[in-house]
């Protein structure tokens, strides 16, 4: 059934229009009610009439503006409300037969689509009629809302230990503070810590704590650090700020002296099977030696001890938190002002800033591999190391051995080494710990800024275990490459005797060549050897750099040619015109007031870069026309150039220089058109330059300059680098 139309139209005389073409279903036939016609009891409008309609069109095709006039007014609006309801008529909503009475009456409010089977699809598709996009409209009840389902907040601490009461109370009493901590950038320092307890110890039962950048970007954890730090319980969170709860029991302990704690096993639910005091971590990262398995089995020792209360505990988080967390265990101490989400990472502050006996592990490529890294894989490395987590937080510029063989224990794991720095630390410098690293571990850095080191162990890089049976095999190769040689030699003898062979031998192509060779030449040079190949290298730099400066000047010099040229080609078409004897005599007198008079106009004539052409002499005479006198501004710094501009302006106009004043910033020329002036037929000469040209000319000037000053510079560099080089030579000879 249709549904009834609105009280306020009128039957219209206009058929409803087709269908539109997105509705694909049979089309139904027009039904006798009509909508009525908006416009009934309007006056008309006047106006051209709509264009009449071409026959086969379809106005269902077009816009619901198509065929409507008056664009934006009042009856263009009508007109499209009477097109929607009329294709609202043209499709009405069928009742389905297969559904009983009171299925229709009982709507569902969630309906979820059962797929139908694939050998009746294409029936139901076919029998099934699709709706007008604004069906769903009328059916309010039917609608149904999806929303984002939100995280569950986990309870704190305060919230479980604390009762409901007691928790109100104490938050009515935080919402009055007033006065808190500011703690440091560079988190919950001791001095923070101790500024709490003192608030404290005053008797009162709630302190606040600021947190500032960058702990301020996860309250969460700075919660837990100010937890962690002071025993305390955070009972309210205002913005960047949180109120700690001292506790019921709460002892003054700030007298008292506050041994080494254990953070790792407070805030991971994994224990750390590494001994837990500070000194055993020290001892442990001096065992990391240098990654080549010759501290493994000291360091396994350690490992032994295991705390006996581990698996009582539940095992919590996933299988890579905790593969994680033990990683970093057994790295060092962890970093417990880290101002992100676990895991935290290790604290490279802490580390032996030396290890006894450290060395840059044994490196070696591969076969058929290129050692350095191409742009793709750069990209690969870069965009791998962003979601792994932070391994290492440094806050030192040198002394990192311990940090460095630490590194090396972690790349047998992993390809990617990504170190923080720490913020808030005075005099850190990240390209100064990056290049220490890079020395210490010979590793590559992929990424390297205020904020985040990350090294790449490398194509080369051996594990401990494999660099040191390589080691053991070239040690193995090189015994057997002498006991060859030796057995060599006594066969040489025993036939020397026999058959009688001279005793002159030759090594070409045995191992004795290849060990002269390297005593020679790789472990017998000496101290004037390098010296000499030094300045062999320095000599060859400066012939190459003196045969670059020498290109340079060549190509400078055909340069300035080309311009002086183009030059001549442009002054060839400027012939100035001849200086006129018969002058006009002035006064010293006349002289002054016309100076006076020209330097209080404000009109005047400004002269750009172009310098003087056909332009400037017409605007001249244009002043002429209503003043005796003209003042021609110029930015010219230089005395000879201004002279020349006057003098050409003189003899080009045919007027009198009065005079050339220095003003503040420029230059003023004063001319007087003279008593016996008249106004030229043509105003604008045709012996000087256009427009276009003079800016040409000025563009070619000031090239062919700057081109002269680098041509100057570099015969000067070249002179200086023929008298460093006859200096080299004489001391090669």
């Amino acid at each position: 059934m249709a549904p009834l139309p609105l009280p306020f139209f009128s039957p219209s005389s206009k058929p409803p229009p087709m269908p539109p073409p997105w509705l694909h279903g049979p089309q139904s036939p027009a039904t006798s009610v009509t909508p009525q016609d908006p416009g009934e009891g309007l006056p008309k409008p006047r106006g051209p009439k709509p264009p009449p309609r071409k026959p086969g069109s379809s106005s269902s095709a077009g816009l619901l503006t198509a065929g409507v006039p008056g664009g934006h007014t009042r009856r263009a609006v009508l007109g499209i409300i009477r097109k929607v309801r009329a294709l609202e008529l043209s499709d009405p909503r069928r009742p389905n037969p297969n559904v009983s009475t009171s299925t229709t009456t009982t709507r569902v409010r969630f309906h979820l689509p059962i797929d139908p089977p694939p050998d009746h699809k294409e029936e139901e598709e076919k029998d099934r009629t699709r709706e007008v996009p604004w069906a769903a409209a009328r059916d309010e009840e039917l609608k149904v809302v999806l929303r984002r389902e939100k995280k569950v907040r986990q309870p704190t601490r305060g919230e479980t230990e604390l009762e409901s009461a007691e928790l109100e109370r104490l938050r009515r009493a935080a919402r009055g503070m007033e006065r808190w901590t500011r703690a440091k950038k560079a988190g919950v320092t001791d001095e923070v810590v101790e500024e709490v307890r003192r608030e404290w110890a005053r008797g009162q039962e709630l302190a606040g704590v600021r947190i500032v950048q960058p702990l301020c970007r996860c309250m969460d954890r700075a919660r837990e650090i100010l937890e962690l730090k002071t025993g305390g319980l955070v009972v309210w969170t205002r913005r960047d700020v949180h109120f700690v709860y001292r506790g019921s029991n709460y002892i003054d302990k700030s007298k008292r002296h506050r041994g080494f704690v254990n953070y790792n096993q407070k805030v991971f639910p994994v224990r750390s099977s590494n001994p837990t005091p500070q000194g055993k971590y020290g001892n442990k990262a001096e065992t990391l030696v240098n990654g080549n398995g010759e501290a493994h089995e000291n360091f396994h020792e350690n490992d032994q001890s295991i705390d006996v209360h581990k698996d009582d505990e539940p095992v919590n988080g996933t299988l890579y938190e905790r593969e994680v967390n033990r990683l970093l265990d057994s790295l060092g101490p962890r970093f417990i002002d880290w101002w992100w989400n676990t895991p935290l990472p290790v604290d490279a502050d802490l580390l032996p800033e030396v290890v006894p006996g450290f060395k840059t592990t044994f490196r070696q490529c591969p076969p058929r591999a290129r050692p350095t890294l191409a742009d793709e894989e750069l990209t690969y490395l870069r965009k791998l190391a962003r979601p792994l987590p932070t391994h290492f937080a440094l806050g030192r510029n040198t002394k990192l051995q311990g940090l460095a063989a630490a590194i090396l224990k972690l790349w047998e794991k992993s390809l990617i080494a990504k170190i923080a720095v720490k913020v808030g630390i005075q005099n850190t410098n990240h390209e100064q710990m990056a290049r220490n690293l890079k020395h210490l571990t010979g590793g590559t850095i992929i990424l390297r800024n205020k904020d985040f080191i990350i090294l790449y162990r490398g194509k080369d890089f051996l594990p401990g275990g494999v660099a040191q049976s390589v080691i053991e095999r070239e040690a193995q190769v090189h015994d057997q490459q002498e006991k060859e040689e030796q057995a060599r030699l006594k066969v040489v003898d025993s036939l020397q005797m026999i058959v009688g062979l001279s005793s002159e031998i030759s090594s070409v192509g045995t191992f004795r060549e290849y060990q002269d060779f390297h005593a020679n030449h790789v472990h017998g040079t000496t101290e004037n050897n390098d010296a000499r190949i030094e300045l062999e290298a320095q000599k060859y730099r400066l012939e190459k750099e003196l045969k670059d400066h020498e290109r340079s000047l060549s190509i400078l010099t055909k340069k300035i040619e080309r311009s002086n040229q183009v030059l001549a080609k442009l002054h060839s078409s400027w012939s100035p015109s001849e200086q006129d004897g018969d002058k006009e005599l002035l006064t010293e007198e006349e002289r002054e007031i016309l100076r006076k008079i020209g330097l209080k106009m404000d009109e005047h004539v400004l002269l750009g870069r172009r310098g003087v052409f056909g332009g400037v002499i017409e605007e001249i005479h244009q002043h002429w026309k209503h003043k005796e006198v003209v003042k021609v501004i110029t930015k010219q710094n230089q005395d000879r150039q201004i002279t020349y501009t006057s003098m050409l302006l003189e003899v080009e106009t045919g007027g009198m220089l009065i005079a050339i004043e220095r003003l503040t910033t420029s230059h003023a020329i004063i001319l007087y058109r003279g008593k016996n002036y008249r106004r030229p037929t043509k105003s604008s000469p045709s012996n000087l330059l256009t427009k276009r040209e003079a800016l040409r000319r000025s563009i070619e000037i000031q090239r062919r300059g700057s081109m002269k000053y680098f041509a100057r510079e570099r015969k000067k560099s070249i002179d200086e680098l023929k008298r460093r080089l006859v200096s080299f030579v004489s001391c090669l000879e």
